[in-house]
């Protein structure tokens, strides 16, 4: 921990990067792991390999210091192995690692569930846990199937909702669709994303049925969208007036990312779904679905779970969100993070005068998309950035939008010199503007 302190510090290089030890990992990955999930770049390159990482500072095999922009996937909300998290896990791990899934419970899930229920802005809720994000749409989906026995859902475009099956049907990317199109559900009906409500309500009224409408009230991956304000009550007025039901997928923007607890607060909406993972466990795999009382009770049937997973509401993953969540969810908090994201907002409001290879920029809290003028743009920035010690991603549907989602406690002082570094990287790769 010599090199990364309390995880406040900025970027130290020690090698070019990737550096030796990084290109002789990415070999054995080359070789040994699947093309595809074995994090090499396309055509093979090598990748960045990362060692230890706190706070907001990742540090690599090399011994390469890093400001993570990324606070992996947003998963690191708290930053990189919080105190807190890390204490409670090793607690749990000399009591009990692993419980037996769907038959017997432990004292954890118990205590978490109930502390969820009362955290979401879900009415009388009840909560099914999930092993991911995608986990956590399917059940969501299942659910709505369920409870109102009709089979079609409204999605919307750009939007992702995760990679299995049932939730592939739901994303918009027609990347990730057009190889399994076959296979996936022709029930999905899609909408542009803040498209005006009452094509909503058009469609809403028409037959068959639409069992639930899912949405991120901030859109993630495919861009950084923000809807206009009021967006997001005049849908769940839509749906309300046609019995159909409401799924907020809150996976990336649940406990604080954008400013409030959970992105619905700001337009004041109550989904009748919510899913939420990422930050929930403070770095463990975990996810969960809220949902009404009476809607599940649509799962209340004899029989086999009908969706389970051997690791569900695993001990440590409950241990470790039960330790994350008193920070998650504070007011402290939430306070820091509108002020630091109305500070970043303010900053990057002038990046489309100031850089030629930016055309826009948007977000919310501590989630912002830097949207660049062509993919090969996006991607020189995320390179340049990486050579002077800071990580960030470029995503959406063509690979444009550069993304800024820090760990909602990072140091201001990091935070301001990453964003100096960014710059840096900005003008180097596409000029600044005369």
């Amino acid at each position: 921990m010599a090199g990364l302190g309390r995880g406040d510090l900025p970027p130290r290089l020690r090698t070019p990067v990737p550096g030796p030890r990084s290109r002789a990992l990415s070999r054995a990955l080359a070789r040994h792991a699947a093309p595809g999930i074995n994090t090499l770049p396309a055509g093979g390159g090598p990748t960045l390999v990362w060692d230890e990482a706190r706070g907001a500072n990742v540090l690599d095999v090399d011994g390469n210091r890093f400001v993570d922009l990324t606070s992996g996937f947003g998963v690191a909300a708290l930053g990189h192995r919080p105190p807190a998290v890390v204490a409670a896990v090793c607690r749990q791990a000399g009591r009990l690692v692993h419980g037996l899934g769907d038959v017997h419970a432990h004292p954890l899930r118990a205590e978490l569930a109930a502390r969820l229920a009362v955290l979401v802005p879900v009415d009388e809720p009840r909560i099914y846990f999930a092993i991911s994000g995608g986990d956590a749409v399917e059940i969501a989906l299942k659910t709505a199937l369920l409870a109102t026995g009709r089979r079609r859902i409204v999605a919307f475009a750009p939007s992702y909702h995760g990679l299995t099956l049932g939730a592939l049907a739901l994303t918009s990317r027609p990347a990730f669709r057009s190889p399994f199109a076959a296979h996936l559900s022709p029930e999905v009906v899609r909408l542009p994303y803040a498209c005006p409500p009452a094509e909503l309500a058009a469609l809403l009224a028409g037959e068959p049925p639409v069992a639930a409408a899912v949405v991120e009230p901030v859109v993630g991956r495919e861009g950084i969208l923000v809807p206009p304000p009021g967006w997001l009550a005049e849908i769940a007025a839509a749906c309300r007036a046609r019995g159909t039901l409401l799924v907020a997928d809150e996976i990336l923007t649940a406990f604080g990312r954008t400013g409030t607890r959970f992105a619905v607060d700001a337009d004041g909406v109550r989904p009748d779904l919510l899913c939420c993972g990422k930050a929930l466990a403070g770095g463990l795999p975990l996810a969960a679905v809220a949902g009404q009382r009476e809607l599940m009770a649509a799962w209340e049937r004899g029989g086999e779970a009908l969706h389970t997973a051997t690791f569900v509401a695993h001990p440590l993953a409950c241990a470790a969100a039960l330790a994350a969540l008193p920070r998650l969810a504070s007011p402290a908090l939430l306070t820091r993070v509108r002020r630091l994201g109305a500070a970043v907002g303010r900053r990057l409001a002038g990046w489309p005068e100031r850089f030629a290879a930016v055309a826009a920029v948007r977000g919310r809290g501590l989630l912002w998309g830097v949207e660049m003028r062509s993919a090969a743009a996006a991607e020189a920035a995320v390179a340049a950035a990486r050579d002077r010690g800071v990580l960030w991603l470029a995503g959406g549907p063509e690979g444009r939008v550069a993304q800024i989602l820090p760990p909602l406690t990072i140091a201001e002082r990091q935070l301001a010199g990453a964003l100096d570094r960014l710059e840096g990287a900005l003008a180097a790769s596409g000029g600044a503007r005369a």
